[in-house]
């Protein structure tokens, strides 16, 4: 018999976040994957890059919030199919700074049309207020969550 102190998952914000960007993600990582052969993890490190060329892997995988193992292999992945190149970094010859090639360029030009029209359809039904009342608690969330760190 349920407490009222115990965890009711279905309301628990973190866990039906997680369960929606499971679900979005899953479902956007199949359709990119049959028509562009990409991973989740190589679409968003080419979108990032896109958005904001010359950062390293450790500097995608903050930007990200994403593993520094998923990142890796992403990149690994990348640079084996000639989608971004590497230049090492001046101070520190262990890293490299990582841009889209010409390959990668025309890659993400394909993918963003299949990604801005899944935004569409998957907001679809939602008025303009909602929208904009999402977004702003989308970012106020995240601002708070950074704020707070670790449970």
């Amino acid at each position: 018999m349920p407490r009222t102190a115990d965890l009711q998952l279905e309301q628990f914000l973190p866990y039906r976040l997680s369960v929606l960007s499971n679900t979005i993600s899953s479902a956007i990582a199949t359709d990119y994957s049959r028509r562009f052969g990409l991973t989740i993890p190589q679409w968003r490190v080419l979108a990032v890059l896109a958005d904001t060329p010359n950062l390293t892997a450790a500097q995608i995988s903050t930007r990200t919030a994403m593993d520094k193992v998923a990142v890796s292999r992403a990149v690994a992945s990348l640079l084996a199919r000639s989608a971004i190149v590497r230049s090492p970094v001046a101070s520190d010859r262990r890293k490299a700074h990582l841009q889209l090639s010409a390959a990668g360029t025309s890659m993400y030009a394909e993918v963003v049309p299949v990604a801005r029209q899944y935004e569409r359809n998957l907001l679809d039904g939602l008025t303009s207020n909602d929208r904009a009342a999402f977004d702003r608690i989308l970012s106020l969330l995240l601002s708070r969550a950074t704020e707070l760190g670790p449970a």
